[in-house]
């Protein structure tokens, strides 16, 4: 594996590598793994450590891959889905575990993150600009709701209540990949590094000059086909995410529809243009940015406040909300400002 200077642009941010000083120096490996495009990049003296240290991470990726499918039939999440309305089921610590978490998050953003969503989102299709019937998604409607998820942690069992519902974990999923990558990096040794889970971001230790790992957060409305950064942030030993209506959308007669759905209508809401979460934990700054593009600036900033994460929330009319506890961090682009 060579050293690679070049950036990585994974649908929502960007990561700036300085040039190193002798010694420990950035080797950083591209692979498609968790369906989409994952880096890794590590601080280390040597390059034969590096490579077998990332060929680790992108192993557990590759097995989380397997455990969390929602679209295989020997995934546990499969499993569970299948006894739905049935009987719980017996899951690892790994699949517990990113259940726990997201059952969390539901809770903490009154269902505007809901990890049984599932259903709703494969009535869209972006590509071909298909919208669904409303008899289509009023139906749907009811296969969703966290609330009927039982875990029980003596047992490490899940069940969902009501027959027909899904738990599909897309919208934590990469995030708490990238947790799981870093931890395994850290058991091989390596001090330092990035894993990015397409714009899934968790860093961990300082670069090789010491300095914080900077990653940038995409313009929500960039003007030409080039990534545009708005605003560069600095961070160690925490992740990021940002979730916008202008990944993944269309639109039609005037409306834009994109694939942030509230789980509570069926439907895109266009109260945020984007949500940039930052934690410690990469789980919750997935499921966090995508569940408070729902909620909207106001309760989004409350719920930011109440739970002390760290964020940037650009509303619907373009004005940009920053926490505290960020202010003095983020570093503006181009003239745009708080």
């Amino acid at each position: 594996m060579k050293y690679c200077k070049r950036t990585i642009a994974p649908l929502l941010l960007l990561l700036f590598f300085s040039c190193s000083p002798p010694g420990d120096k950035l080797y950083k490996e591209t692979r498609s793994s968790m369906y989409t495009i994952v880096s890794v990049t590590v601080s280390s003296g040597s390059e034969e450590k590096a490579k077998a240290a990332t060929d680790k991470a992108f192993n557990e990726l590759e097995r989380l891959a397997k455990l969390l499918n929602f679209y295989s039939e020997d995934s546990e999440i499969s499993t569970i889905n299948r006894h739905a309305g049935d009987k719980p089921v017996k899951v690892s610590p790994e699949t517990f575990e990113i259940i726990e978490k997201a059952v969390y998050v539901s809770e903490n953003t009154e269902g505007a993150f809901d990890v049984t969503v599932g259903p709703l989102v494969r009535l869209w299709d972006f590509q071909k600009k298909i919208i669904p019937y409303k008899v289509t998604v009023k139906e749907k409607l009811k296969l969703v709701g966290y609330k009927n998820i039982v875990i029980d942690r003596n047992t490490s069992t899940v069940l969902i209540k009501k027959k027909g519902m899904q738990i599909d974990l897309g919208g934590i999923i990469k995030g708490y990949a990238a947790d799981k990558a870093v931890e395994i990096l850290k058991q091989q040794g390596i001090k330092a590094g990035i894993v990015a889970v397409a714009g899934d971001i968790k860093t961990f230790g300082v670069r090789p000059d010491n300095g914080l790992w900077k990653v940038g957060i995409q313009n929500s409305r960039q003007k030409t086909d080039k990534d545009e950064i708005m605003a560069t942030v600095g961070i160690s030993d925490m992740a990021i995410s940002t979730s916008g209506d202008y990944q993944k959308f269309f639109i039609k007669d005037g409306r834009r529809y994109h694939h942030i759905l509230n789980p509570k209508t069926g439907y895109p809401d266009n109260e945020c243009r984007s949500v940039t979460i930052i934690s410690k934990d990469a789980a919750f700054t997935d499921a966090f940015a995508t569940g408070i593009c729902i909620l909207g600036r106001k309760k989004g900033m409350d719920t930011l406040n109440r739970l002390g994460l760290d964020g940037v929330i650009v509303a619907k009319d373009g004005k940009i909300h920053v926490t505290e506890g960020l202010k003095d961090k983020i570093k503006w682009n181009n003239g745009v400002s708080e």
